[in-house]
């Protein structure tokens, strides 16, 4: 007698709808295969997933990451293979799509599909859009939008489950095949920063790190991060937007990472401010504590009204982060995609992805409408050019008719103009508000992302061409207004041995200096050559220096750069207006015997009426 208890009966299949999946085709060919053209028939065993993409669109890039997890656990069942669907008319690029790939880390094959071919035979009308197709190639579940990762992999548990008991799950290596990797000092990097030294920061994207260069652009310094994805304080997440906090401190749109971190540039450590390391979703709170509110792929950054205002691409809005409150808040914009300007909440964008302040106007790129737009301080959101999300090209003149493609960048002139990263275009372009004409500065440049200014020059971002390029502004957009300073110094004869640097500051009347979040001053001391000084180079608080004139040396160039940070003096104002005064100075020195021990520059504390 048998007391077993008997096997249970197995549950019967899921009844689905069966359509035979359509054959894979583009016209750009395969990436990520090492050269060989798949077939509908070559993924037959496995349970595959078409990611229908174009690598402009944020929610498609969101998506991108919600499939790592589910790519790397199943990965001898589930094949991903990305259907690139391009919308703009840079994306059909087949070079163009070899770059996004690289850039956002895809780890699966992909189909350039620049004519539609694919998307049209599976009747896709959005992006991003993902169809499962069960290992007999049929169609067993089409999802538009993101956020459907887990529905997908319970789909999959089930796939797997069913076909193994069927005998029709074929499991084995996939047919990704790592693309050669390629020694450059930068990767697809996103944003620069100059320094207050003269040295250059950049977000060097791809390799999820930030690299410190020398002011030549080329020369690196030292690099700060992992160089692998994270969310510690020693890794980045394909960071993008910097910006410069009063205290010399800078702040960074950690995009993948849904977060804000701060670098001290003195210490080299790295901390996180805003963010939980989560996607916002609809219905999460949209103020609060920094570190408790969820953020969604901030872009970029910018100290204005003191505060740093963050280009939430994620959800087409602009956010802001008060670093004394320790809070974070929608500033403006509904979440809803699109143009329309009008009061800060009622506001829409898309894909805000550049940020640049000036006086009284925070300056827009909102990447998705191809437009140039700007928030005033009273709150109010105005386009300067663009008009939806559909029109796009390359056309200069008056603003109203101006064309830009996908900008991702702005940067505020000397002039009051604005130079924009217009990026699908590999231009850039300028908006003049004084006239409203738009004009190109330059072109051949290989998708721009953001720019800096360095002097009378431009520093931009080429991001496609994985490095920095140097470009000199027109005479036009570097007109100096009144309140600017230009220091020129012949040499100074200065004794041997020892030499007392001083910079002398003076709060303005009605102002005191601004202790808040630590030191309120810093100064930065090189040379050239740089066996001018041997010692008292390099960085710290203090406004004086005791620099040692190396023996041997007859002349050389010192760089001298000073920062001091101060607030209105009113006790009775919970919010004081704060100021940043900054200068850098070259001095030529030549050593003499009969030269001055002391060397005192004025760094010139300016009232905010310019007076």
């Amino acid at each position: 007698m048998n007391d077993a208890a008997p096997a249970p009966t197995p549950a019967p299949a899921p009844r689905r709808a069966r359509v035979r999946a359509p054959e894979l085709i583009g016209k750009g060919g395969w990436l990520n295969t090492g050269g060989k053209d798949l077939k509908l028939a070559d993924f037959r065993g496995r349970v595959l997933i078409l990611d229908f993409w174009t690598f402009c669109c944020i929610n498609c890039l969101h998506v991108l990451d919600e499939l790592r997890e589910l790519e790397e656990k199943h990965r001898d069942t589930v094949v991903i293979v990305g259907v690139h669907s391009p919308k703009f008319v840079h994306e059909a690029e087949h070079g163009a799509v070899v770059d996004a790939v690289e850039r956002y880390g895809v780890e699966h094959p992909v189909l350039d599909d620049p004519e539609l071919a694919t998307w049209k035979q599976y009747a896709v009308r959005a992006w991003p859009t993902l169809v499962v197709i069960d290992p007999e190639g049929y169609v067993v579940a089409q999802h538009a939008g993101e956020g459907h990762a887990h529905a997908i992999e319970r789909l999959v548990a089930e796939l797997e489950a069913e076909h193994e008991a069927k005998g029709t799950l074929r499991r084995g290596d996939g047919p990704y095949v790592p693309p050669e990797p390629v020694a450059t000092d930068l990767r697809f990097p996103g944003k620069v920063l100059a320094l207050p030294g003269g040295n250059l920061l950049v977000s060097d994207s791809t390799r999820h790190q930030l690299v410190e260069m020398a002011p030549d652009g080329e020369s690196v310094v030292r690099r700060i991060g992992s160089g692998g994805r994270g969310f510690t304080d020693g890794a980045f997440n394909e960071p993008q937007g910097l910006a410069l906090l009063p205290d010399g401190r800078v702040v960074v749109a950690d995009t993948v990472n849904h977060a804000l971190r701060v670098f001290d540039p003195q210490t080299g450590t790295v901390e996180t401010v805003a963010g939980t390391g989560r996607q916002w979703w609809q219905g999460s709170p949209t103020a609060g504590p920094a570190l408790e509110v969820d953020l969604s792929s901030p872009w970029d950054v910018a100290w204005w009204q003191d505060k740093v205002w963050i280009a939430m691409a994620g959800v087409h809005q602009l956010w802001t982060w008060d670093p004394e409150a320790g809070t974070v808040q929608v500033a403006a914009g509904t979440t809803n995609e699109g143009l329309v300007d009008g009061p800060a909440a009622e506001a829409w964008f898309a894909q805000p992805s550049g940020l640049a302040a000036a006086g009284d106007r925070l300056w827009i790129a909102d990447s998705e409408t191809s437009a140039l737009r700007w928030i005033d301080a009273e709150g109010v959101v105005h386009t300067a050019v663009g008009t939806g999300l559909f029109d796009f090209g390359h056309r200069d003149g008056e603003a109203g008719q101006a064309l830009l493609q996908h900008p991702l960048g702005v940067t505020a002139l000397p002039d009051g103009s604005v130079a924009v990263c217009d990026t699908y275009n590999h231009a850039l372009r300028r908006y003049d508000p004084a006239t409203g004409e738009v004009s190109t500065l330059a072109t051949d440049l290989r998708e721009p992302s953001g720019a800096a200014l360095a002097g009378e020059d431009v520093v931009v971002v080429e991001s496609a061409r994985h490095r920095l390029t140097r470009l000199r502004l027109p005479e036009e957009a570097v007109k100096v207004a009144d309140v600017a300073h230009r220091t020129q110094r012949a040499a100074t004869e200065v004794a041997p041995g020892t030499l007392r640097l001083d910079v002398v500051f003076q709060a303005p009347s009605g102002q005191k200096l601004d202790t808040r979040y630590g030191p309120s001053t810093r100064l930065l001391v090189s040379s050239t050559p740089p066996e001018l000084l041997a010692a008292g180079d390099g960085a710290g608080t203090d406004l004086f220096r005791e620099l040692v004139l190396a023996d041997g040396v007859g002349e050389g160039v010192l760089h001298v750069s000073a920062m001091a940070a101060s607030c209105d003096d009113d006790p009775e104002n919970e919010y004081p207006a704060c100021h940043v005064h900054q200068q850098d100075w070259g001095v030529p020195v030549k050593i003499s015997d009969s030269g001055v021990s002391r060397l005192p520059l004025v760094l010139a504390g300016m009232d905010p009426s310019g007076a």
